[in-house]
């Protein structure tokens, strides 16, 4: 079906924004349009509000809505028709995939990235342990020496860890896994960022992460997925349990700094695609 002409009224109604701190005027501003569409408020085929209109509702400079407008244009919610202007499209399949964070501090942030790695990481461990071949485990092993190495140089080893995850979801057989870990890396990564700034404040920290992360080896290892999806979940919770345990100097002198890739952004980077390049 083709997008519905645009009501012959000039714009849809525009009720007075409710405008949500944190963030880039930019980031506000797009929230707020994002949620209209998303409600039905801003209906599929209607107009947009022209820029002028909506400046004046946000009191913002006609710059910021540009900006607002130039990224839902990009995740393809909407389109500009010469004539028309700014207009809604229907729903489809190449619509940008957005999950928003939405927390309140640094610490909920990261426990919520690492809540939606539990789910992640234990089950894609378990199938690994079925699955994995001799390659793969010997890619996982690598994975876990550069760990290890990086801790030696005295680096955050923060790469290297989800290196270490990312080749276990290539074992597990399912290209979705690898897939998914690397289209939510940039928020994983952060995540993980603050988890291991805070485990190498403490030798016991850095003990255990090094013993969990040879546990899922090792169980990968043995081709055993109960112990495998059991390590996995162990390290993750232990990781929320370590930052939820994190004094206030730790957020002071560094966390809340690591964390500000979860405060200020939303997984919005990639669309669907029917076919994949593939790699070289």
């Amino acid at each position: 079906m083709g997008i519905s002409p645009p009501p012959s009224n000039p714009s849809v109604a525009f009720d007075p924004p409710k405008i949500t701190t944190g963030g880039t005027l930019a980031d506000r501003v797009t929230a707020v349009l994002l949620e209209k569409i998303r409600n039905g408020e801003f209906p599929a085929g209607a107009r947009m509000p022209t820029e002028q209109v909506i400046s004046e509702r946000f009191g913002v400079s006609r710059t910021v809505v540009r900006e607002a407008i130039s990224r839902l244009k990009s995740d393809g919610l909407v389109e500009v028709r010469q004539g028309s202007g700014t207009v809604v499209r229907e729903p489809n399949r190449t619509t940008a995939f957005r999950l928003d964070i939405d927390p309140k501090d640094s610490v909920e942030a990261v426990l919520r990235v690492t809540e939606l790695r539990r789910g992640i990481e234990a089950e894609a461990a378990a199938l690994a342990a079925q699955r994995r071949t001799r390659a793969q485990l010997a890619d996982i092993r690598r994975a876990l020496a550069a760990i290890e190495a990086a801790a030696k140089k005295q680096r955050d080893g923060v790469d290297e860890d989800l290196a270490f995850h990312i080749a276990i979801s290539r074992a597990t057989g399912n290209p979705l896994y690898p897939s998914l870990l690397e289209f939510i890396s940039q928020f994983t990564h952060a995540a993980i960022r603050v988890t291991r700034t805070n485990e190498a404040r403490r030798d016991d920290f850095s003990a255990q992460v090094r013993d969990e992360h040879s546990a899922i080896f090792e169980a990968i290892a043995a081709q055993d997925p109960l112990a495998a999806r059991r390590a996995a979940l162990t390290h993750i919770d232990n990781a929320g349990r370590r930052i939820q345990e994190a004094d206030p100097s730790f957020w002071a002198t560094g966390g809340t700094a690591a964390a500000q890739p979860l405060l200020n952004e939303e997984i919005n980077e990639k669309k669907p695609t029917a076919k994949k390049k593939p790699r070289n």
